[in-house]
């Protein structure tokens, strides 16, 4: 069954032993891994990841061009889906947007949390605005007990005066805020992702978070490189849920959100895992 990890941070080999760490020191964690493309790569492969989407966040305006410069570095890595970020202070947010698709990347990275921005800010919704009309989608953190920026509610009105805006939801739309998660609007253009939560999240609310969207809006993420992959994997493998739905999740719906991604590069038996 091929795997696509849709829930991954890389930094360059100079910073990412500093990056992973800092991820780590805002959560009060220890990450699993430092952020290199080389150990995103080992990490995966070991449980049969073929392909990732890949993300980074400009915690400051001025890091905005230099980070979609290196996503863009990536753009030609077979195996790698980039995606763009844009700080919401960044003056020039709009030429670079247009810039992140000239670049070819995916989709845009936010971080409420990181960023210290109210996903419904007014400012913020001429931005959405404008990826809306750009087609890109729209990966933004979600839910942290710490804070309210990102919490649940926000991203609902801000996708009722958006309607046109493609949302994945990371952390099954909420990390530590699930129930507000689960009142979210039933959307075609609302997707979630599974990192950073089953270690938390219990089996009755995911399934029910999953019967709510369906299958077919969730993606498999491992939020890498704070957790280990594996254990990742082995805690949606512990849902316990049909074959087909697994399908889905581990590269049905990635592939219907990014159609135009060369998905599928290497031979199936290098991108297969046995464990499920």
């Amino acid at each position: 069954m091929q795997i696509i990890d849709a829930h991954t941070h890389v930094f360059p080999d100079k910073i990412a032993v500093k990056s992973s760490a800092s991820i780590g020191h805002f959560y009060d964690l220890h990450a699993f891994s430092d952020a290199s493309l080389a150990s995103l790569r080992k990490t995966g492969e070991e449980i049969g990841v073929c392909h990732r989407l890949v993300c980074s966040t400009a915690v400051v305006p001025e890091q905005t061009t230099h980070i979609n410069d290196y996503m863009a570095s990536l753009r030609d890595q077979p195996d790698l889906t980039p995606l763009g970020t844009l700080h919401p202070a960044f003056s020039d947010w709009e030429p670079e947007l247009e810039r992140i698709v000239q670049l070819g990347l995916a989709g845009v990275k936010l971080h409420p949390d990181f960023q210290a921005f109210d996903i419904d800010d007014p400012v913020m919704l001429p931005i959405y605005r404008r990826i809306a009309a750009l087609h890109l989608p729209l990966l933004i953190h979600m839910g942290d007990p710490r804070y309210t920026h990102s919490h649940p509610d926000r991203l609902a009105r801000v996708l009722d005066q958006v309607p046109g805006l493609t949302v994945i939801a990371a952390h099954f739309g909420g990390y530590c805020r699930w129930d507000a998660a689960l009142r979210l609007p039933v959307l075609p253009n609302l997707y979630f992702d599974t990192s950073s939560s089953l270690m938390l999240l219990g089996h009755d609310d995911a399934h029910a978070m999953l019967e709510r969207f369906g299958i077919d809006h969730f993606m498999f993420g491992t939020d890498f490189p704070i957790w280990d992959p594996k254990e990742e994997l082995d805690r949606v493998l512990s849902l316990g849920l049909p074959e087909q739905d697994y399908r889905q999740l581990f590269s049905g719906t990635f592939r219907s959100l990014f159609p135009n991604e060369k998905i599928f590069e290497k031979p199936l038996d290098k991108c297969s895992s046995s464990a499920v």
